[in-house]
């Protein structure tokens, strides 16, 4: 089990993680590699580094304020050495068991049920909305699978909160999933992430308006015959892979062993061991980034970081309405695709005091 309960959350404080599976630990290492590259840039003054630059007055605007953005011929690509957790692996879970057999559904489901996120089972049930873990024994919570988080990031970046109050998400949607051929069924991912599956509706729009910045942008996904040395087809016939509960975590900055959402040989909870992506150390880095940039010349990007400056707890980051936006995006992601939805909350109130 690597995501965190749902009745832990309000204990978190923003130092442990909620979830870190090893695709959103990759995604939350990538932001962390942002920021940290705008704060070099704040810190030295450059206009720019190899990824990422300092955007000119005139492509600043009220929608779009962020001081910085990706070089517009970054791509981005994204390689997991399994299928992800959710509905791309349905079909190869299904394999696995010695019983493929659906699970039967109840025939007269009450509505708690029928809007209860699915975890592994219900093997029948596909192009829906699951959570992590999957297995029924274990603490609920509402955190999404992989599938669901990667395809809600085609329609809001790979940006998440604390970056995209710095970084233009325009520049910063995935390019490529890439994937074992193995781990590949066509019509899972096709049914998962593409635009002829379960995000047809967003490919003309969707139901709403999409807010300054955001857009539907799918992915393509694209194969490799060559595997992971540690992958779980690498067992000998007679051994048997144990899965590790310790992640580990690395960018050019940043080097760390994560248990429980937190980091090794630290409490969960004690703020020390918070990870540097956890929310707080994210939002404590790009709160620095703003005093760094002081009182920048560009009006847009002054009051942005006025409104980042006076927010006394995460909940009042989050009602920044350059994040209301993203949340908009995001909304309309759910409401026409990603059905069954269900928000994790609880951990907003922590400052960084």
């Amino acid at each position: 089990m690597k995501c965190l309960p749902a009745s832990k959350l309000p204990a978190a404080h923003g130092a442990v993680l909620h979830d870190w599976h090893a695709e959103i630990l990759a995604l939350r290492a990538f932001n962390r590699f942002l920021v940290d590259e705008c704060a070099a840039l704040a810190s030295s003054g450059a206009r720019a580094s190899d990824f990422v630059m300092r955007r000119d007055a005139a492509e600043i605007s009220r929608t779009v304020p962020q001081p910085f953005a990706l070089h517009t011929d970054v791509e981005i690509h994204m390689y997991c050495s399994e299928a992800p957790c959710g509905d791309a692996s349905m079909e190869l879970t299904m394999d696995a068991q010695q019983d493929p057999t659906p699970w039967s559904l109840p025939v007269n489901p009450t509505s708690a049920a029928s809007e209860e996120m699915r975890g592994r089972g219900y093997f029948s049930e596909l192009g829906i909305v699951r959570r992590k873990p999957a297995r029924p024994d274990a603490p609920p919570t509402l955190s999404k699978s992989c599938t669901d988080k990667i395809a809600l990031k085609q329609c809001t970046s790979l940006l998440n909160a604390p970056a995209a109050l710095l970084l233009d998400p325009r520049t910063a949607y995935l390019h490529t999933l890439i994937l074992p051929e193995s781990q590949h069924v066509p019509a899972a991912t096709t049914r998962a992430f593409g635009s002829s599956g379960r995000m047809a509706p967003l490919v003309s729009g969707g139901t709403g308006t999409w807010p300054h910045g955001y857009s539907f942008r799918p992915f393509e996904v694209q194969t490799v015959s060559q595997e992971f040395e540690w992958s779980r087809r690498s067992a000998l016939p007679e051994q048997k892979l144990v899965p590790c509960n310790l992640s580990a975590l690395y960018t050019p900055l940043h080097r760390e062993v994560i248990i429980n959402g937190a980091l090794q040989g630290r409490k969960q909870g004690d703020i020390k061991g918070a990870s540097a992506v956890s929310r707080r150390a994210m939002w404590s880095a790009i709160a620095d980034i703003g005093k760094r940039l002081g009182r920048d010349a560009i009006p847009e990007v002054t009051d942005l970081l006025g409104l980042l400056a006076a927010s006394r707890d995460y909940a009042a980051v989050k009602r920044i309405p350059l994040l209301l936006e993203r949340k908009r995006a995001k909304d309309l992601a759910k409401a026409d695709a990603l059905h069954g939805w269900a928000n994790n909350v609880g951990d907003d109130s922590f400052n960084i005091d």
